[in-house]
């Protein structure tokens, strides 16, 4: 096997119990595997790649990771998402649901994609859809594909098809209803146990299986309760949404006769192989103590409930109770550095202080955090043994200002497309701020042409079936009819 070695600058390593810092560090590894970390390697060596004023670090680990062309960003300052179309209508419903894209639009959506988690330095990802543009759920052959995706890429992945046995919807008047769909929920467990069992493992390992299903107030307790006796027997990973909306909250205690959290425990599903998105809304301190006791991780992505006003609160107090943290983006942009940097500052107004919450915190919870919470000691930091999912972040930028500590410049002024160069199970995956084998021009104008699809079908899905642009509010007033009414798309965004 080749044996690389790297250099920069800054090297975060880790030894054994906590990341730490080298100034002027070297990292090798052949093939998947990291064999030193320090200053002074004395061994032969290939090829040395000196990155200069640079902080090599380990990969981000991204478990609510966009992997979609992504349709929150539509609900900003566009007033009350029951009218826009986003979420499915009475009408809708009864017409019957359909897919908003092909099959080979979906698979292009998690090209797209994934190439931003590498080009934001995330090495480690568990990929997130919405369903509201989907007939159902999602299915195996797609999966079969995007698997394809992820290892043609370099990106190491947790994958499964996402299933449900429900849809929420509005009626007229307003108010949320539910549509159940026991058949279609447990088609899809069973299409996720078809792929964990054919694809945990592929492509050298970079691929591994996960349970994914919808949200909690999505599934049935029979559906859930199968996932959890699945989850057992193949010691699979898997993520349930929860505590993340006063609607949830609500429509669980009203079925259920518990918390979100107390439901999930009845049901055997907070267990050290859970990762749990979002965790706002509990029910107090014995709802944290039942996430404590069954060793469960919650994901926390601060960017996307900041933007509506919402807030853990807090990360600090979560943590300090023995809650192991990951982070996830959710939402456009991929950037987990902005999610550090978003989630540092709620904390600290959350909190009222910087007592509970520091900076290494934020990092450890996008490595170490999201490394524990899949059951693996060979993730998220650079150490003999370790896999090679290695990242360079620049410190050239001026937008960095002074430097004065790598670490917190980067999260206090540093942006995702500040990563240079991403190694992946050993694989240079970018190069120079280049995923490899990417047309950046041409795979932006597909994109920007395929939104303007997924913003058409808001029509199909708001009552009375309106004109598509009627339902999107720009920032800024439009100045003649001409602008108001331009498809999107007929401006090249490149150019």
């Amino acid at each position: 096997m080749k044996r690389i070695g790297l250099r920069a600058s800054c090297v975060v390593g880790f030894d054994g119990a906590q990341h730490v810092l080298w100034r002027d560090g070297e990292v090798v590894f052949a093939g998947s595997r990291i064999e030193f970390v320090g200053r002074g390697y004395a061994g032969p060596v290939d090829q040395w790649i000196d990155y200069g004023n640079a902080l090599i670090g380990p990969g981000f680990i991204d478990l609510d990771a966009l992997g979609d062309l992504d349709s929150t960003v539509l609900t900003l300052d566009n007033g009350d998402e029951r009218d826009m179309g986003r979420m499915w209508s009475a009408e809708y419903l009864a017409r019957g649901s359909r897919e908003s894209y092909s099959p080979e639009e979906e698979v292009f959506k998690y090209r797209y994609a994934f190439t931003q988690l590498i080009r934001n330095g995330i090495t480690t990802a568990m990929p997130i859809t919405s369903m509201y543009y989907r007939e159902w759920a999602e299915t195996y052959d797609e999966f079969a594909a995007v698997a394809d995706v992820a290892a043609e890429l370099g990106l190491r992945t947790y994958l499964g098809p996402c299933y449900m046995s429900g849809m929420s919807y509005w009626q007229a008047d307003g108010t949320l209803a539910h549509h159940w769909d026991e058949a279609r929920g447990m088609t899809g467990l069973d299409a996720a146990e078809r792929f964990f069992r054919d694809f945990d493992g592929s492509h050298n390992d970079l691929i591994r299986g996960a349970l994914l299903p919808d949200r909690i107030q999505t599934c049935t307790p029979t559906l859930l309760q199968r996932t959890a006796a699945l989850s057992r027997e193949l010691n699979a990973p898997m993520r349930l949404h929860c505590c993340q909306g006063l609607g949830e909250v609500a429509m669980v205690e009203q079925l259920r006769g518990t918390s979100p959290l107390g439901w999930l425990q009845q049901l055997g599903l907070l267990n050290p192989r859970s990762l749990l998105p979002h965790g706002i809304y509990t029910r107090g301190d014995d709802d944290l103590q039942r996430v404590v006791d069954g060793g469960a991780s919650l994901v926390h992505c601060p960017v996307v409930f900041a933007r509506d006003g919402e807030a853990l609160n807090s990360f600090g107090r979560y943590r300090a109770k023995g809650i192991n943290f990951a982070l996830g983006t959710d939402t456009w942009p991929a950037d987990l550095l902005d999610n550090m940097r978003q989630g540092l500052n709620i904390a600290r107004m959350m909190e009222g202080g910087n007592a509970l919450t520091s900076t290494l915190d934020m990092y450890n919870a996008a490595t170490l955090g999201g490394a524990k919470a899949l059951g693996r000691d060979d993730l998220g930091r650079l150490a003999p043994g370790a896999k090679a999912d290695i990242t360079v972040f620049t410190l050239r930028g001026m937008h960095l200002g002074p430097l004065f500590d790598p670490l917190k410049n980067l999260l206090l002024a540093g942006r995702g497309d500040d990563c240079i160069a991403s190694y992946i199970d050993g694989r240079c995956v970018m190069h120079e701020g280049q995923v490899q084998g990417i047309d950046y021009p041409a795979l932006q104008r597909q994109a920007q042409q395929q939104f303007e699809k997924l913003m058409r079908s808001h029509g199909d899905r708001a009552f009375g079936q309106p004109d598509w642009k009627s339902l999107f509010q720009p920032a800024i007033p439009s100045a003649d009819e001409f602008s108001a009414q331009a498809p999107l798309c007929a401006i090249d965004p490149l150019l």
